[in-house]
């Protein structure tokens, strides 16, 4: 039985860890994990690296673990130290697989067999890519470049190495492929979800993102949500959970804040990597109290919901500035299917992997969609969008310092002496378009939010600093701009802070644990009539104040409120 109703919880055991226990070891560290997280499933891995973990020690681990409740599947990491027969002086990094080396095939296929003859399900840990260039490879690869020669590659792989050898030993086995947290560069290292789905039987999401200031990735911590949402739309009712680390979070909330977003984004499985760095870590002290709190908060809760973001497949551009979006008080929901019904669409350079992309585009607007494209897809696509209508516009590829905004429906809204922010400079023809939010320094003023019109709906511009982190130095009733046009209703005034948005109303919000760390009072908006707000865990009300808005040549009525949050602090809204 679980121990929560929402969600599992789930500890992972590499190769190394799952060789070393003993009855003792493996019963102390179960008794840990019991008392502070709280053990529904372990994933128990069979190979990694050179480690082989023998059939004896995988079936007394197994047998410990259902003999107390918890649910076992196995584990592979792909991975190989050299080993005789294999060729040798690849420069594999990680020690991944080779697959045009035989003796890795053959190796790799025996892993999978031999762990499917053993578990029901069996998932691959994410090291299942090749960044090969032996040799070997290159010969392989032929006239094809990188991309089209390692995605044929891992599809043959998956099919003939993975899935097919395991359901061969055992028919009912279910396979499953975690993907990592560089949705950016799957497509440069055989990572083919939109593929690998008509092969595996459900996949896995990794939401790790440390500390993203001083790692090498410099993931927005938002990422543990948004990339849940991106894969549950790329494999709907297939996506088994997130997974996340201990490594270079380096305080608790770090840690705490992926686990709190991956349980947010409505993930199955809250999957802990690895047992061992668990283990008398404080890091895990406060997960079963937490863990308990959401659950209880979000079992009456709808499924996520937000402003859909296309992000199609094997496309790459402005990596992750929807993420940071998400962390300036918009809900997001990234897709890899363009939305055809209509409402709100955030376009970033990604899109433009889709080659139908502008003729999709004009048909959203046209048709009464509010669509708005960043600086970097107008700067890939400008000829495009003119030659379509859409715009006459112009990326100048000049860059100026804005340290003054001016929101163009206020007479006094100049915002002045702000700290310096690069932007690209959009130049655009007086009343064919209007700006709504200018930047400027000195005598110099141009548009960073630009709003035209096309048949029933409208395309905005909205320029990205060179620095996209620095879109959390915008002024809140600057980024209040960009916001309510995005938003189709609930959205934050605030840096640092995200919501949460579900399709029964519900609310939660986050404020980060960065940067300022003390109280901050952030204002709240609906576009939809709200009377009050209730705190779900205490029941406290929230005052409402309806406001009507003027913008854009028109008026419309928002209710607001104003919420205290502290660093570290969730709490779930309820709409009356």
């Amino acid at each position: 039985m679980s121990h929560y109703e929402n969600f599992k919880t789930v500890v992972y055991i590499p190769a190394q860890v799952a060789a070393s226990f003993t009855n003792d070891t493996l019963q102390r560290d179960y008794d840990f994990l019991e008392k502070y997280v709280g053990l529904d499933k372990v994933y128990l891995e069979t190979h990694r690296g050179s480690c082989d973990v023998a059939p004896e020690q995988i079936l007394m681990i197994k047998t410990f673990l259902e003999d107390n409740g918890v649910e076992v599947s196995g584990g592979i990491t792909t991975t190989f130290n050299d080993f005789d027969g294999a060729q040798k002086g690849k420069r594999r990094l990680f020690e991944t697989i080779c697959y045009t080396d035989p003796a890795m095939r053959k190796r790799i296929k025996e892993v999978s067999e031999y762990t499917a003859s053993i578990f029901e399900e069996v998932i691959l840990d994410d090291f299942f890519f090749t960044g090969c260039t032996c040799e070997s490879c290159i010969k392989e690869k032929g006239d094809r470049d990188w991309v089209t020669f390692r995605r044929e590659l891992m599809k043959d792989v998956s099919e003939n190495l993975i899935v097919g050898p395991a359901k061969a030993v055992n028919p009912h086995v279910k396979m499953v492929i975690k993907y990592p947290n560089w949705r950016e560069s799957y497509h440069f290292t055989g990572y083919v979800p939109e593929v690998q789905r008509d092969i595996f039987d459900a996949t896995y999401t990794g939401t790790e993102t440390r500390s993203p200031a001083y790692t090498d990735q410099h993931l927005p911590e938002y990422l543990s949500y948004s990339l849940v949402r991106w894969m549950d739309n790329a494999w709907p009712e297939r996506n088994g959970g997130g997974w996340f680390d201990v490594y270079q979070c380096w305080s608790v909330d770090r840690y705490l804040e992926q686990a709190y977003l991956t349980c947010f984004s409505g993930a199955k499985e809250i999957m802990m990597f690895q047992w061992g760095d668990l283990i008398n870590n404080p890091f895990a002290a406060p997960l079963k109290l937490q863990f308990g709190r959401i659950d209880s908060m979000i079992k009456t809760a709808g499924s996520p919901e937000g402003i859909p973001v296309y992000i199609p497949f094997a496309s790459s551009g402005e990596n992750h500035l929807e993420m940071r979006l998400g962390m300036l008080g918009l809900p997001m929901e990234p897709t890899p299917f363009f939305p055809e019904n209509g409402g709100k669409l955030l376009l970033t350079k990604s899109a433009l992997a889709d080659p139908d992309i502008i003729r999709k585009l004009a048909a959203f607007v046209e048709n009464g969609g509010d669509a708005v494209i960043t600086s970097g897809f107008f700067a890939g696509a400008q000829e495009a969008l003119r030659g379509a209508g859409l715009t006459e516009a112009v990326f100048t590829g000049r860059k100026y310092m804005v340290t003054r905004y001016h929101v163009t429906s206020d007479e006094g809204g100049y915002i002045d002496d702000q700290k310096p922010v690069m932007f690209p400079e959009i130049v655009h023809a007086n009343n064919a378009s209007w700006s709504l939010l200018n930047g400027g320094d000195g005598d110099l003023h141009a548009s960073l939010f630009l709003r035209g019109t096309y048949g029933k709906g409208r395309l905005y511009i909205l320029a990205v600093p060179d620095n996209d982190a620095d879109l959390y130095r915008v002024p809140a009733e600057a980024a209040d701009v960009m916001r309510r046009a995005l938003s189709d209703d609930v959205y934050v005034s605030g840096s640092g802070v995200s919501v949460f948005t579900y399709d029964d109303g519900s609310i939660i919000l986050y404020r980060y644990v960065k940067d300022d760390l003390h109280t901050v009072r952030v204002t709240l908006h609906s576009k939809k009539e709200t009377k009050t707000l209730v705190n779900v865990e205490t029941d406290d009300r929230i005052e409402v104040k309806k406001v009507t808005v003027f913008e854009d040549f028109e008026s419309y009525d928002e209710w607001q409120a104003d919420v205290l949050l502290t660093p570290g602090q969730f709490i779930r809204l309820r709409r009356e």
